[in-house]
């Protein structure tokens, strides 16, 4: 609202949530995201796309950290590189129309923390797992702009940092990844700071089974209850679905 210089009206908002709140999902941002796009619709759409960006920002700066990894792709749909926050610059990677791409997430009845998920990580990392994790990052962007669902399924799968040190926090994690490989899946991981897994595929029914297979390794291996969801990649983002006209 200051962004659109509106100072003398109230405004209250009611969200739906559609996403489990300490997921790991990024419902934080999604809340963001449909506030930003509602409110500048309400007031004629008068903002640009990096305008919500920056207003959703100033949002996650209170609840979870100045960050854009989850507010730039929801504002602004499919694969967002982050290439620098001062000045705030946003490289959308597009995925090839006439490619198919399904995240099968799998989301436990396990509490995960992110202060604590974010404790869990080194301060401190050697070389070469330096060398190796940036070389995941270039081939898992490479893969996206080429729609190689292979190459990103084994780029996200192959942290060397970061999920060795949070799976092990997740009951059954370590289980989960190797249930979703063995079901098909093109690659598997934790979904932000957790608890949730997603893995990658190029087929809803296929999606479906693996998310099975997940939820079953869930309460084999980690005794816990978890439920799946099959999700085709937004490559538009938050947008206006229906309004109600004023009289």
């Amino acid at each position: 609202m200051k962004m659109l210089n509106i100072r003398s009206v109230g405004l209250s908002l009611t969200l739906e949530k559609g996403l489990p709140l300490g997921s790991g999902l990024g419902s934080s941002a999604a809340s963001a995201a449909a506030a930003a796009v509602a409110v500048n619709e309400i007031f004629g759409g008068k903002l640009e796309v990096k305008d919500l960006v920056l207003a959703g920002l100033e949002s996650e700066a209170k609840v979870s950290g100045y960050h854009a990894d989850n507010i730039a792709p929801a504002i602004m749909g499919g694969f967002v590189l982050i290439r620098s926050y001062d000045p705030l610059e946003l490289m959308s990677l597009k995925f090839p129309e006439g490619k198919e791409l399904f995240f099968v997430l799998v989301s436990p009845d396990f509490e995960a923390p992110t202060k604590k998920m974010r404790a869990a990580l080194p301060a401190e990392i050697g070389m070469p797992h330096h060398v190796w994790n940036c070389s995941q990052a270039g081939a898992l962007v490479a893969s996206v702009l080429q729609g190689d669902l292979v190459g990103l399924g084994q780029a996200l799968s192959s942290d060397k940092i970061v999920e060795p040190k949070r799976a092990p926090l997740i009951p059954g994690m370590e289980e989960v990844k190797k249930a979703a490989m063995r079901a098909g899946a093109f690659g598997c991981t934790i979904s932000g700071a957790g608890p949730t897994a997603v893995a990658v595929i190029d087929d809803e029914e296929r999606g479906k089974e693996i998310g099975k297979s997940m939820v079953e390794a869930f309460s084999k291996e980690g005794n816990l209850k978890a439920v799946a969801m099959v999700k085709r990649l937004d490559r538009i983002g938050a947008r206006l679905v229906g309004s109600v006209p004023t009289r």
